[in-house]
């Protein structure tokens, strides 16, 4: 046994076991986890409360403890829902980003839901204290966001001609259309 290694408390371990399940964390070693559990916050939630709206500033990432959340898109009067998240999946991962916004509604789906809540300022400390867990969540949330982009040009060759591909590379289109 090493005596230089720091011990944690069953909770912690709870804490940092349940933390190694989530895509953007998987990469962090039991220590670097131990540094963001003084910033979850334990929220719960009650079916159809919303987390956030499209539009609104990115300031915290989610994590599912239990329940569902729904992400949808608001399209004029409907919403369209693009997926329903559960125990362990991380939401709000813009909020990783500084000075970005909600790109989608996230609504509680289920009749309670407990949804650990890490606000960005929190995050940005731990990274800027170490540029290793920095690296490690920024590749983290690149390869999730190489498969969004994966996926949506998969959907779009499986329905080719519903909307205009070239829109996702001009943001002037894109800040037009948001508004």
């Amino acid at each position: 046994m090493n005596p230089f290694k720091r011990s944690y408390s069953a909770s912690q371990l709870s804490v940092i076991r349940f933390l190694k399940r989530i895509r953007l964390f998987e990469q962090l070693s039991d220590d670097e986890l131990a540094l963001f559990i003084p910033y979850m916050y334990l929220r719960n939630y009650s079916e159809n409360e919303v987390v956030f709206f499209r539009k609104d500033p990115s300031h915290a990432l989610y994590i599912v403890k239990n329940g569902r959340v729904n992400l949808s898109i608001d399209i004029d009067d409907k919403m369209e829902s693009l997926k329903t998240l559960s125990p362990y999946d991380s939401f709000g991962d813009n909020s990783l980003l500084d000075n970005t916004y909600r790109m989608y509604n996230a609504v509680v789906s289920s009749e309670t839901a407990d949804i650990y809540v890490i606000p960005q300022v929190n995050i940005f400390d731990i990274m800027s204290g170490s540029a290793i867990i920095k690296a490690k969540i920024m590749t983290s949330l690149s390869q999730r966001y190489n498969d969004l982009a994966t996926n949506l040009f998969s959907a779009y060759r499986n329905s080719f001609g519903f909307f205009d591909l070239s829109q996702a590379y001009d943001p002037i289109e894109i800040n037009k259309s948001n508004n």
